[in-house]
């Protein structure tokens, strides 16, 4: 499918998408059954903040169980606040890995479990080849990749995706894709035509850990000084991602 989104606006609501009985209605897996013959979790993250919105749970919960975690920065982010005066590129790009650092800290994940790729915030697609290349160098047979869904509608994600469709494909190892701005634009009432086999993870044992590690990402929700912009996360973007199941696409 090819996805024509729209993630300006306050987008679907989250009530409606608490009435999609049939993504809600889909059996629960575990984590063990997520994680059968995984020795190590990669996750791709196009931005600083993605991974933790939408994998937050189960990154907590496979670190918990002391599970490598590997977490790849693509970007910096850096571009998310275009004109601001104080929140220019470069003090951005220095925020957001500390904020990065500070929300896997709080899900028990090590700083050194970070890898910045630095590529260029909104550039994704013109270093596609190249970040494919490195993730098949990268990964192993006995990984689990967790990668943004292909389709998600924003430019960075889907490259991002599709790289890390074709490196585990080509690395013989496991890959499941997390959606973050399909929340936004995609109708709930046809998300049973867009996502085949949703595996639904249930994360409330960890979910407060992960809230937490949400609030870190403080250049995104606003809770900056100096920021005249509406910022990336407010509050009903945000509400997507404090449920207590987390959903993968196979």
């Amino acid at each position: 499918m090819v996805a024509v989104a729209a993630i300006h606006g306050v987008g679907s609501d989250e009530q409606a998408w608490e009435r999609c009985d049939w993504l809600w209605q889909q059996p629960e897996t575990t984590l063990a059954e997520l994680c059968a013959g995984v020795r190590r979790i990669v996750v791709v993250a196009p931005h600083p903040d993605d991974e933790v919105l939408a994998c937050g749970g189960l990154l907590c919960a496979a670190a918990g169980i002391g599970l490598q975690v590997k977490v790849v920065a693509v970007t910096d982010g850096e571009a998310c606040y275009p004109g601001e005066a104080w929140w220019t590129p470069q003090r951005l790009r220095h925020a957001r890995r500390g904020e990065l650092r500070d929300a896997l800290a709080d899900l028990a994940i090590d700083a050194g479990s970070i890898v910045h790729l630095g590529i260029a915030d909104g550039k994704v697609n013109a270093h596609e080849t190249a970040l494919e290349d490195w993730l098949w160098q990268t990964l192993r047979e006995d990984d689990l990749v967790l990668a943004p869904w292909r389709f998600d509608g924003h430019p960075d994600h889907e490259a991002a995706g599709r790289a890390a469709w074709h490196a585990s494909r080509a690395a013989g190892c496991a890959r499941l894709e997390y959606p973050v701005w399909g929340w936004h634009w995609l109708d709930p009432a046809w998300a049973h035509m867009a996502w085949e086999q949703p595996r639904l993870l249930d994360i409330s044992a960890v979910a407060a850990r992960k809230r937490g590690a949400i609030a870190q990402f403080r250049t995104q929700t606003g809770d900056v000084p100096r920021l005249h912009a509406h910022p990336i996360l407010p509050a009903h973007v945000l509400i997507r991602f404090y449920r207590n199941h987390e959903v993968y696409l196979a």
